[in-house]
């Protein structure tokens, strides 16, 4: 268990909370190309290579309380962010097709959901790792004070 002065401070509560976001993230990866059948393109790939070992990442940071866990996790979740950024940018036709790393395999560019216009898998990832990168950097504030 957490000390008591990690858990009445609230540190402990914002890792957790990331951690659940990263699992979940993780779950609907998993359920959009085992369940769903969608086969996840290269982007995608590389995107869960930085989401799925923030799962154990942070987890570990939890049992007990482990402030260097941010150190850890925030290299791994920028980098799943640059890449689901440049995904959107592909996706959207922002940055042409030509240059678009899915030239085997299954497309950058497939439309497998668009929900309300502009929530599509890439957006999801893309949103996802805005929430984890912006709680990691304010866990890092409130633990650098």
């Amino acid at each position: 268990m957490p000390h008591h002065h990690q858990l009445s401070d609230g540190n402990w509560t914002i890792l957790f909370i990331t951690w659940v976001i990263v699992s979940v993230s993780t779950l609907g990866s998993l359920f959009f190309s085992h369940v769903m059948e969608f086969a996840p393109c290269v982007l995608c790939w590389y995107q869960r290579i930085c989401l799925f070992p923030l799962v154990i990442i942070l987890a570990t940071g939890l049992f007990p309380f482990d402030k260097r866990v941010v150190n850890y996790a925030l290299p791994l979740a920028i980098t799943g962010w640059l890449t689901a950024f440049y995904h959107n940018l592909l996706y959207s036709g922002i940055i042409p097709q030509d240059l678009q790393p899915c030239s085997q395999g299954v497309s950058c560019t497939q439309k497998y959901i668009d929900l309300f216009g502009f929530l599509t898998i890439p957006m999801l990832s893309l949103l996802g790792f805005s929430v984890i990168i912006i709680l990691l950097f304010f866990l890092k504030k409130r633990i650098s004070k």
